[in-house]
């Protein structure tokens, strides 16, 4: 499944939009070949029946035998039953490359962001994303369903009216080639300012759709302070925004309607008026059947270019929602995990040597010459005032970023040539805010577990001190837990967060101020779980409670990224230096 969703990303072309959704078709190759092929044998009446118009005109004019109309109208009638089955193959096939397209890319775009790093989603709003992966995709769905049928319909006919122009009265042939280049000439003049307009559109949805992503996530703050008003403005811009680059995108593609429709219409009507002139002139030998015909094939030939050049903003908008969804699949701020080696066991020796970093655009290191050396089963605390590192450091052991300098080994290896994901299977990580989904209980702490017993799980949750409240509620463990699990108190999610990290046994545990949220009552029984967790196991906390953090076998201070202290809590009291300073600060005691 992995090379499918690359096989994808690797035909998109940010700048060239038109030959990655080529591309992109071209990959089922054999219902494309079946789709057309049908489609070409529907539109056979759209071509021929002119021909049997003319002739059936010219049998009336002249005086022919009724069989000889019977013949063509049975011709005809063929012609149109054939349409409907033909129809539906294509349909069938067409429709398949289409819906499958658009999976691909869904699937390719959730792949590439799980490969993207974590730097890149710190930057892109979640909203944009989901405006990507649902919006765009349909977008382009949506050229493809509107724009490809006129397109196939409109070379039929074309193909079809100059052979048997050619055949009928080829000296005409050269009226015909006024048409194409100058709905040509219409469509680059008009497609240019239809992409720029898009592509302002665009950005300005994005926009709007990260806005109501933070009013969402806002309301509870903004109702605690009365700033109702205030959200509703920031949204109102945002929507003006789009109202206004919508506006501008309508008018232009009024201008190419009426523009495309007054065009065309003229050439029709210029070509009956020559097939006319030509006739009764004597020009050229015409009967007034090759005058319909004539008339008609260039009809026919301009409604498509008509439709054709009405379908500009579809496409463009299409074409426009490709290059957005090739920004995320171009995107070069990748975790680099391929061709890395896999780790198959982790026994969770930590040792970092030297260790710097510093964020794109900072004035200085987030973490500077940071040496450690974690033995396996240790717990390690990491204290300090804001911005002094702390989740920084945990997230250099996660891999969320690469050290700029310095080196971070695991068991011995150095973690820049492992593959990271392997190495996370026996990673853990309990955060300050618990992160459930739409789901029930048991799929929330099974997450990602290929169908764990039940004994695993209710193991799991009693050692989390969650049983119990699990078992209370009417559903037990089928119980939904809402978005993010709104259903549940802070102190119950935290515990699940906790029964999801111990139904898969980690060696390595990172806990990011996890009791820092909760009451005093569910911080206790939080604590406790906690305790189990730990035990036997290559910990990291990151707290700002010191009271949480007192039996860690290390506690490592933190200030501006640097080591200030380490030791354990007694001997850091007794030091009188920066630790001793925070204790006296949390406990409230007289300096």
């Amino acid at each position: 499944m992995q090379k499918a969703f690359t096989g994808t990303i690797r035909v998109i072309e940010g700048p060239r939009p038109a030959r990655s959704v080529l591309r992109l078709l071209a990959r089922r190759p054999g219902r494309m070949t079946v789709a057309i092929l049908a489609f070409a044998m529907k539109e056979v009446p759209l071509w021929f029946l002119p021909v049997v118009t003319a002739e059936i005109i010219d049998i009336v004019a002249t005086g022919g035998s009724v069989t000889t109309v019977l013949i063509w109208f049975g011709i005809a009638a063929i012609l149109l039953l054939q349409n409907y089955p033909n129809h539906i193959v294509y349909t069938r096939n067409f429709m398949t490359v289409v819906r499958d397209t658009g999976a691909d890319l869904r699937n390719a775009l959730a792949a590439r962001l799980q490969s993207l790093s974590i730097g890149y989603h710190t930057r892109v709003s979640a909203s944009i994303v989901q405006t990507k992966v649902v919006r765009d995709v349909e977008n382009i769905e949506l050229m493809l369903q509107q724009v490809t049928h006129p397109l196939l319909s409109s070379i039929m006919v074309l193909i079809g009216a100059i052979a048997m122009t050619a055949i009928a009265v080829p000296q005409f042939l050269p009226v015909y080639a006024l048409a194409v280049p100058i709905a040509l000439v219409l469509r680059w003049a008009l497609s240019r300012r239809s992409r720029a307009r898009n592509e302002t559109f665009r950005r300005e949805v994005e926009g709007f759709a990260a806005r109501v992503g933070e009013m969402a996530s806002l309301i509870p703050v903004t109702r605690a302070h009365g700033l109702e008003s205030t959200a509703v403005s920031r949204v109102a811009t945002g929507a003006d925004g789009v109202r206004r680059a919508g506006l501008h995108l309508d008018m232009l593609n009024g201008h190419v309607a009426s523009i495309s429709w007054v065009t065309m219409q003229l050439l029709g009507v210029t070509c009956l008026m020559l097939a006319a002139v030509f006739s009764l002139t004597g020009i050229l030998p015409i009967t007034p059947g090759e005058v319909v015909l004539l008339s008609t094939y260039f009809a026919l030939l301009t409604q498509g270019l008509t439709s054709l050049l009405m379908l500009i903003p579809v496409g463009a908008r299409g074409l426009e929602s490709m290059r957005s969804i090739s920004e995320v699949l171009q995107e070069p701020d990748l975790e680099q995990n391929a061709g890395k080696r896999e780790v198959a066991a982790v026994g969770g020796h930590l040792q970092l040597e030297a260790v710097t970093h510093r964020y794109d655009g900072a004035d200085r290191d987030a973490v500077h010459d940071v040496t450690l050396d974690i033995p396996p089963g240790r717990t390690v605390a990491f204290v300090g005032s804001s911005g002094s590192g702390k989740s920084t450091m945990l997230n250099l052991v996660l891999g969320f970023v690469r050290p700029t300098s310095g080196r971070i080994l695991l068991d011995g290896d150095d973690m820049q040539e492992l593959d990271l994901r392997t190495v996370r299977r026996s990673v853990s990580v309990v955060p300050q805010e618990s992160v459930l989904f739409e789901g029930t209980i048991r799929e929330n702490i099974a997450y990602g577990l290929d169908d764990p017993s039940d004994e695993r799980l209710r193991a799991a949750l009693q050692d989390a001190n969650a049983l119990e409240f699990v078992d209370s509620l009417p559903d037990g463990w089928n119980t939904v837990v809402g978005e993010r699990g709104a259903r549940l108190s802070g102190g119950q999610r935290q515990r699940l967060a906790i029964a999801r990290a111990l139904v898969r046994d980690p060696r390595i545990l990172l806990l990011d101020e996890a009791t820092s949220a909760l009451d005093p009552e569910s911080e206790e029984l939080v604590k406790d779980a906690l305790t189990r967790l730990m035990r036997g196991r290559t910990t990291l906390v990151v707290a700002h409670r010191l009271s949480t953090i007192r039996q860690a076998d290390t506690i490592v201070v933190l200030e501006h990224g640097s080591i200030v202290e380490q030791g354990g809590h007694e001997e850091l009291l007794a030091r009188r230096g920066r630790y001793a300073q925070l204790h006296v600060t949390q406990a409230g005691l007289p300096r």
